[in-house]
Parts: structure tokens; C-alpha cells; sequence
């Protein structure tokens, strides 16, 4: 569905189908889906500047446009990523692109699972724990309902992070969306893989980044953080998806 939403071509056909009915619920979702794209580009090359050279993307969908490895080696060619997400449909498309590509990997593991993902042979293999890593989880909490569960994958993936390193998030925020369209969202992803989807506040997204120092200017919506070029208000009142980045 998000692959849709920015005009790609790795969707099927029930991917399309539920996305336009996300269209007609939030018509601004095109949009939103391209802010929060360019916000992930923003950040990793800012990152990258900033002397990182380990990128764990969890939940990285299907390769879609200006993916992360992209960004990055622009900046520092010698980079190491690691694209994790839990459909084996990912891992077949992922591979398939990335075969020639010794700096970047894809593997298969669930973020419900934080202890198996961060022990999994492949990422320990590809990525140095002792140095600094950026992790980035990207329109993915959303999609756990269970508090303490979303609590718990943050506290595993900070314990496991050296200070220097990063912690990158973007997450669905309903804002002023009418109790009736909120549920004729829900509805639509009821009916999808997803299953659910959440939504948050910049407060609860502040207290998940607990014990990181969170970079200017904070919560905001995806838009909002740090755009180039442009003036850009924050507004929390719209539906669409926050973004915070947190340096431990």
C-alpha cells in the first residue's frame, strides 16, 4: 500500500484496492506518504554526515524509491545497511536487487521478536554492536497495538545500542480525524495483513525515545523536521504521521 501511495509498481492488486479506500477516508495520504519518505531521506543522509556507517532499517517493505542504502552511499559508499522486515515477499524482491551489493543486506526476522531479530546471525554478521548503529522504524510501531509490546521493542533495541548511535521513528497520528473515519480506516486495515493500526502522540512517541537526546525540533509532523528549503509550522490539528530522531 505504501509503495502505492508513492507511485510505485511492487503492489498487487488487494494492495490497491484497500489503498484507494484509504484514499477516499484521507485524501491527503499521497502526500503524507511522500513527506514521510523524504523525511527518511533527510535523516539518513544528515546521519551519514554526521560520521554513521551502520543502518539497521527495520520493517523496510519493498524496495520502493530512494531507498536507504541509496541515500547513504551517495554520502559514504563504504556504508553498511541491513534491511530487515518479516515477508518472505520482501526478501525475494530485496535479494533479487541487491545481489551485486556487499555493503547491503536483507534478512528476514519480525520486530514482535526484538531479542531474535537483534541476534540474528546475518545482522550480527553484518553490523558491528560495539560501534554506533542507526536504527530506523519507519510507519512501523503503528502497527502494534499492544503498549507494553511496542514499550518493550524500544527498551530491547536501546539496551542493545552503544552511545553515538541513533533511533529513528515515524508513526501515524490521527489528530482531529472524526471518530467515523478513524474507524473506517481501522476497517480497511482490518482487512489487510497489517490487521490494525494505532495511532499516537508526540508524547507517547516522546516517552518511547526515552534515554536517547532527542534532535531538534523533537516530535513534529514528518513535514515539519527540519525541511530544506522551506518554512514548514507544525501543525498538530491534521491527520498524517509524526517523525522523531533520538541520539543515545
Amino acid at each position: 500500500m505504501y509503495d502505492y501511495y508513492l507511485g510505485g509498481k511492487d503492489n498487487f492488486a488487494s494492495d490497491r484496492e484497500a489503498a484507494e479506500q484509504i484514499v477516499r477516508i484521507v485524501p491527503d495520504i499521497r502526500r503524507i506518504a511522500r513527506d514521510n519518505r523524504a523525511f527518511l531521506s533527510r535523516v539518513v543522509e544528515l546521519l551519514a554526515r554526521q560520521g554513521v556507517r551502520q543502518f539497521l532499517d527495520i520493517g523496510s517493505g519493498l524496495p520502493t524509491q530512494d531507498n536507504v542504502h541509496q541515500v547513504v552511499h551517495r554520502v559514504a559508499p563504504e556504508s553498511r545497511v541491513v534491511y530487515v522486515d518479516n515477508d518472505p515477499i520482501v526478501m525475494v524482491h530485496g535479494r533479487a536487487l541487491l545481489e551485486d551489493n556487499v555493503f547491503t543486506s536483507v534478512v528476514q526476522a519480525d520486530m514482535r521478536e526484538p531479542e531474535r531479530l537483534l541476534a540474528h546471525p546475518q545482522i550480527e554478521g553484518a553490523l558491528d554492536f560495539t560501534r554506533p548503529v542507526a536504527v530506523l522504524m519507519i510507519s512501523m510501531l503503528h502497527f502494534i497495538p499492544d503498549e507494553d509490546l511496542v514499550t518493550r521493542i524500544m527498551a530491547v533495541i536501546r539496551e542493545r545500542l552503544v552511545p553515538g548511535s541513533y533511533l529513528v521513528i515515524t508513526h501515524a497520528f490521527a489528530a482531529d480525524v472524526s471518530p467515523d473515519s478513524y474507524e473506517a480506516g481501522q476497517e480497511v486495515y482490518r482487512s489487510t495483513s497489517a490487521g490494525a493500526l494505532t495511532s499516537r502522540g508526540p508524547e507517547r512517541l516522546a516517552e518511547l525515545m526515552r534515554g536517547s537526546e532527542l534532535l531538534e525540533p523533537g516530535v513534529v509532523p514528518v513535514e515539519a523536521w527540519r525541511p530544506e528549503g522551506k518554512e514548514v509550522t507544525a501543525d498538530f490539528t491534521k491527520a498524517g504521521i509524526l517523525g522523531v530522531v533520538g541520539r543515545l
